[in-house]
Order: structure tokens, then sequence, then C-alpha cells
């Protein structure tokens, strides 16, 4: 039997609110079933539980089986949503008064079910970890032919060792791409993890599971558990895209402008003054114009003893370590060279034996009655504790308001939850979660770490860009920071060995979701220095270009060749579109990636292609219609990094591709008048720099608006049609554009480049909209 627990009438009421129920929810009868256009939900009363349908002819079947041990009542409702609109929901009610709700809204494609329950014994209850449903999946498939995807990855569903997985799970026949998707909205109090098996005969069964720690539940108090939504899909990744969107909605995130950034650490440490001046010249002068905004500092600047870790007084500066001048110095530097100054700190951690903290003992969570260290994080501040909390808007504020960092890298998340170490952490790792003692028995390790994340939001101000640093250290951190942080790394620590480069890659594929919808997801940082074999840093910054993913570089940026630092350039800034991996459910890392810029009338289509395999190559071939292509009896293209046209006949895209190399191919249906199908100012070849292109036919004339950074040549590259009919004719910019000293020009073509296409250079002398016409 569950614990029965509850909470107070405030909490409870939050929740309903920020669910979008209201208070107004009227009896529509005894009708145990309910449907939208997606779903169909019946209840069933013994067991009680749900049956949940999909509408499209499929019959994809969730069975749950709600764990009580007593009869329940079931009744239908209308419900009623901010965004989602109108809805139906079904209640079972269980004779000592829990029950569990199942709504269907009109424009979610989930089912979003809770439910509520009360202590009713003669005295308080502690929960640590509760099941909250089990689901008898039936996808019409065996399980043989299924794989899960989760924070581990994708995985085959066997009848032994699978992993767990937090937040999130889908299990889907991936030829199809169909299957369910089960993923927690709410990560309030208890942290939600999911685990799955296969029995003998190939039936799938989930068990979805919170865990809360160690929380004191008074008598007669009402609990209300987190919310789960559940849904099914033709296409599971259209699942995990509307789950981050749902998510989103609940929070009300409104993400600021992705920032291309600058971060110390990888070949410097904290840096220090004379090197970091030296390093905002260079970039002010050489990356600015590309779209660099950010120089972050990170560990190494500020004070304290190092006994566990970094050092964590970070109320102030090492007077005797790489910034003596003080942190605000080195941020107004940064600041008038018109940078966003960013630094690196752990708001929830500190050192228990350091003078700085000796009379702060019981500002800390306990373990046996003694301060609890966990590795590398120190000791971790007790964020149920107010005093703990002002340290941490102390700190806070410090850092964001008094010296002016509006870029902070907030790492050790792990420790607000007062939970141990537990990198590198991807599937279900057992971290003992409730050890500790806090300050306030009735706030779990969540509640504690997102009281932790509200305090460090409100000191830092809205103007300051926070990036959370990392969900491998725990990935508790990822469903409870939700709301909280405006990008987060998603993934260990990456480096210059390939084994290490793919790490990115992996974490970032597995949630490209949540990607531009919940926050900016952080592979960490490019790289691009010598030492790394060339197609490895081309294969590397093609894919956070591509995958739109957060664009982070370290190293000394004057050491370049300039081959290298223009790889650099060619990824900056990122683009604002939502691209999609081809491949998900098939192997460990997609090797497909699609970028669709539908924005204009005729959209343009940018295709990645990556062998991760480092000392072999691989053959790619995938259908233009599985990849996400419109039908088209053949395709203009253009290979980036090849710099040449492309025709692509049949229904395949089939290339070989070296070890550990990537192509990004521009693709458009290839037409009877010329196309622009690339530019050479960016990976994505026109999504960020074009601004508008259309074509005159009675005119012939192709007509178009780029930004061109200023004294960066910038081709045009124009796809000639099949016919051979075709010249240029004139090229021209605006007159505006002429009187500020930008030239246009044919480049001539030689060999076989002559059939293809055209190219067509702009020089500017400043950054600036030019306006262009290639007449025909």
């Amino acid at each position: 039997m569950l614990h029965r627990t509850t909470t107070v009438t405030a909490f409870l009421a939050i929740l309903i609110m920020l669910s979008g129920l209201t208070n107004t929810d009227r009896a529509l009868g005894s009708d145990n079933t309910i449907e939208n256009q997606w779903l169909s939900a019946q209840a069933t009363t013994a067991p009680a539980g749900f049956e949940l349908t999909a509408r499209d002819g499929q019959k994809m079947v969730l069975r749950t089986s709600w764990k009580t041990d007593q009869a329940a009542t079931a009744r239908s409702e209308a419900a009623e949503h901010a965004v989602w609109g109108p809805g139906k929901r079904l209640v079972l009610n269980a004779a000592d008064g829990a029950t569990m709700r199942l709504t269907l809204f009109e424009k979610l494609p989930f089912a979003v079910v809770q439910d509520e329950w009360t202590n009713t014994s003669a005295e308080p209850q502690w929960l640590t970890r509760r099941e909250f449903a089990r689901f008898a999946i039936d996808l019409k498939k065996p399980a043989a032919e299924l794989q899960a995807f989760g924070t581990f990855g994708v995985s085959p569903i066997k009848a032994q060792n699978n992993p767990g997985s937090y937040n999130h799970l889908a299990l889907v026949e991936p030829n199809s791409r169909s299957g369910a998707v089960l993923a927690w909205l709410t990560h309030e109090r208890g942290s939600g993890v999911f685990f799955y098996e296969a029995n003998a005969s190939g039936q799938v069964t989930v068990s979805t599971r919170q865990d809360y720690g160690h929380v004191r539940l008074p008598v007669g108090k009402r609990e209300t558990s987190e919310t789960l939504l559940i849904g099914l899909f033709d296409d599971a990744r259209l699942g995990l895209e509307s789950y981050a969107d749902a998510v989103a909605t609940h929070y009300q995130i409104k993400l600021p402008p992705e920032p291309t950034v600058y971060c110390t650490w990888y070949h410097a440490g904290a840096s220090n003054e004379k090197q970091l001046k030296t390093q905002t010249d260079f970039a002010a002068e050489k990356l600015k114009p590309f779209g660099f905004s950010v120089v972050q500092i990170d560990d190494g600047w500020q004070d304290g003893q190092s006994n566990n870790g970094p050092r964590k007084v970070f109320v102030r500066h090492n007077p005797k370590g790489p910034y003596p001048n003080g942190m605000k110095a080195t941020a107004d530097y940064i600041r008038q060279h018109g940078f966003v100054a960013g630094i690196w700190y752990m708001p929830f951690a500190g050192t228990h034996d350091d003078p700085y903290f000796a009379d702060k003992q019981d500002w800390f969570a306990q373990k046996d009655g003694k301060p609890f260290d966990t590795h590398w994080g120190g000791t971790c501040l007790d964020m149920t504790n107010p005093k703990a909390r002002e340290l941490t808007r102390l700190r806070t504020e410090r850092i964001c308001q008094d010296w002016g960092y509006h870029y902070i890298k907030i790492d050790g998340l792990w420790t607000g939850s007062a939970t141990v170490h537990r990198y590198i952490n991807e599937g279900y790792n057992e971290d003992n979660i409730g050890e500790t003692t806090l300050h306030n028995s009735e706030m779990s390790n969540l509640e504690a770490y997102r009281a932790g994340l509200k305090t460090v939001r409100q000191a830092a101000g809205p103007e300051t860009f926070i990036l959370g640093c990392n969900t491998a250290q725990n990935m508790r951190t990822l469903g409870g920071s939700f709301g909280y942080v405006d990008a987060m790394r998603i993934g260990p620590d990456n480096g210059r060995k390939w084994s290490d480069i793919t790490r990115g890659p992996f974490s970032g594929s597995n949630l490209y979701f949540l990607h531009r919808r919940v926050w900016y997801n952080d592979p960490d940082p490019i790289y691009v220095r010598a030492s790394v074999p060339l197609e490895h840093a081309r294969a590397l910054v093609s894919w956070v270009t591509l995958a739109g993913q957060l664009h982070a570089s370290s190293i000394y940026f004057a050491e370049l060749p300039d081959e290298r630092l223009d790889l650099l350039r060619r990824a900056m800034p990122s683009h604002t579109l939502r691209p999609r991996p081809v491949d998900l459910f098939e192997r460990r890392i997609p090797r497909v990636w699609l970028l669709t810029d539908d924005r204009a009338d005729s959209p343009r289509y940018v295709v990645g292609l990556f062998n991760w395999k480092e000392k072999e190559p691989v053959t790619i071939e995938e259908g233009f219609a599985r990849i996400g292509l419109p039908e088209a009896k053949q395709y203009a293209a253009f290979d980036y990094w090849a710099n040449r046209f492309l025709r692509l006949d049949g229904q395949q895209l089939t290339e070989t591709l070296p070890a550990a190399s990537c192509r990004i191919l521009a693709i458009r249906p290839a037409v009877d008048r010329p196309q622009l199908i690339s530019t050479s100012r960016h990976i994505t070849q026109g999504v960020v720099d074009v601004v508008e292109e259309r074509w005159d036919a009675e005119a012939k004339s192709l007509r178009g608006t780029s930004k061109v950074v200023g004294n960066d040549p910038y081709e045009l590259r124009i796809v000639r049609p099949t016919d051979g009919t075709w010249a240029v004719a004139s090229v021209s910019v605006g007159q505006a554009d002429r009187e500020a000293g930008v030239k246009i020009e044919l480049v001539s073509a030689t060999g076989d480049e002559q059939s293809v296409g055209w190219r067509v250079r702009i020089d500017s002398p400043t950054n600036r909209e030019v306006q262009w016409a290639v007449g025909f």
C-alpha cells in the first residue's frame, strides 16, 4: 500500500493553478469514456485504472493499474486549460479518499495524469519513493522489434538489463518511428523516473516512480503527485517535441537570444587579467562582426581553501590569484568592448572545514550529525535553510549586480539537492536520495533544489543569462531545472580526442527536443585548435551549428591559424530554428540531421551527414522522404565543405563518408528556373544570412537581401536549370549599397561547374543588409 500523505492547502492551490485547472470543473455524469482528436480513454474500476487508445487506427493501447487495495468509483467531468483549451477528465475515487485523474484536452496530444491522497494514519509518515503507476503497453509489435529511448539514449528492449530513465521514456518501433511517449511534466517535489521490462511473451511493462528523498508528511494532509503526460504517436520524435512544448507552456518559458560564448577553462583555467584583455580585444576585432557575444571566466578566480574540489568562497576574489584588481574591473573591460561578461561559480556548495564556513556549520545538509560532503562538489548547502539561501542570494547578487557579470555558469547543481555526485550519469543510477537530513523536513530534495534555483534566478535578475552545469553530474537536475535556467550543459566535459568530441553529439541528440523550447542545449566547447585533425574539427563544428546548439569555444584566438579561426566564424551566430535527427531511434548517435527553413514561400533544407566512427568509413543510405524532404524528381544541392554543386536523382540519398567526418548539403527540389541554393557566410548556407529571396518571372531576375559581414567575401551559389538555355545577363546591388562601397561581380566558372551553377561575389566594407539582384 502507498504511503498516504498530504501537503498544505496553499501548495495544492499552486499546483492546480500551474496545471491550468480551475475550481469550476463540473460533473458530466457517469460515463467512463472520454476522447479528443488523438486519444480515447476509458476508466476501469476493478482494477482501478485507465485504458488509453490511439484514435488513428493503430490500436496502440496502454493500461494502467492504479496502485490501491480498495475498490474505486469513476466519473467524468469537464476541464479547461488556458493554453490547451477545453477538455474532459476521468476521475477515479478510492474509498479512503484517494483520487486519480486523467484529462484529455482539445489542443494537447497527451493524456494528463495526476493523483492525490491523504495521510489517514494517526501519526506523521515519511515519504521516500513511491510507485505512481504501472503501464502494460501494447504497440502491436513484439518487444524484440522495439527500442526504448530515454536519458540513456536508445536501447533494445530485452527481458533483462533494461536501463531506467529519468524524466521521459519512449517505446518505439524504429522503422516507422511510431510509439508511446511518457514524460513527467513537473518535478516540483518528486523526481520522476521510469523503469521498463519485457516478459517472455514480449509484453512491455513500464513502472513510473517518484523519488522524494525523506519528506515528513503531517497527519490528515493531502498530497498531490507530479503530473505525468502519456501520448501515442505516429512519429515519437513529434511526441518528444510536443512534450518539450508542454513544459515550456507549463513553466511559461521565454528564452532570451542564444549567445555565442568564449570560456577560459579548456585552455587557460581561469585565465588572468592581462590575457583576458588581449582575448577580448582580439574578439572585438575579428569575431564580434560575425556574432560573438560573451567572454566567460571559469574556475580559479574565487577565494577559499581547496579541500574537496574547487575553492568555494564566491563572495570575493582571490587577492593572490589571476585577478588581483578584482572581478568588477575585468567585467567592466569586457562590457566596454560590447560583450557580455560571464563567470563560473557553484551557488549551492561550500567547504565545511574552510575557516570562512566555521560559523556556518548548520547551514549545510547533514548526514549522521555531520555536514554532508560529496565528491568534488564539497559540502552541500541546505537550500531548505533560509540562512543558506541567503548566502546563495548574496553570492549571486555580488557577482551579477555588484560586479556586472550577466552570464553565469552555475556548476555543481546536484549539491542543491543534497545528493551524491553520480558522474557520468545517463541511465538511472542509485544516489540514495534522502540519506541527508534537511533543515525543513517537509521539503523534499527536489523542492530544496528548486528553491535554490529560484533564489539564483531572482538574485541574478532578468537580464542575466543562466547556464546550468551539468545534468551528467546527477540526472536529478534535468527535470528539476525546468523553468529556471536559460541553457544547460546536457552532457559531461568533452575533449580533443575523438571519443571525447562525440560526447556532445550523444547527449545533445538524446535531448534535442528540449533545445530552443525549454532551454538551449550546451554540448560543451567546439575544438578547432591545430592539434585536432581538420575533419574532426569540421564534424564537431558542423554538428553544433546544424543542430543549433550553444556555440562555445575555449582557445586563445590569436594562436589559431586563419583556417581554424574561420571555422568559428562560419558557425556564428546560432540559427533560430529547430532541426531534427532523422535516425534518432536507430543508433547511439544519429548520423543524419535535417534543418528545415520554411519561413519563406520556398523552403530551404540543410542535411547533415556524420560518420561518428573514428577509424572506418561508413555508407549512409536514407530515402529522401524519410529524411523529411518534399517529393521531387531531382534535387539541387551544394556540398559546403567540398565547395561544389551537386544534382541528386532518385528516391534515396547515398553517401560514403570517411572516418570521423561529415558532409553538409544544402538541398532544394530542382525547378525550371535559376534558384539560390547556398551562400558562403555560414555552415547553414543561407539560413542565418538570407533575409529575403524572390523570383521575378517577368523580369527573369532573382532578387534578395543578405546580411553581409564587412570585409568578408560573400558568395551566392545559384543553380542553373538543366535545360541549358539560361545565362547571367547582369548582377547588381541597391543604390544605397553602391554608395556604401558594396561591390558585386559574377565569378567565372570553370569545368563541370559551368553547366550546374553560377557564383556571385559580394564585398562590403561594413556589416550591412545588402539588396542584390541577378538578371538572366
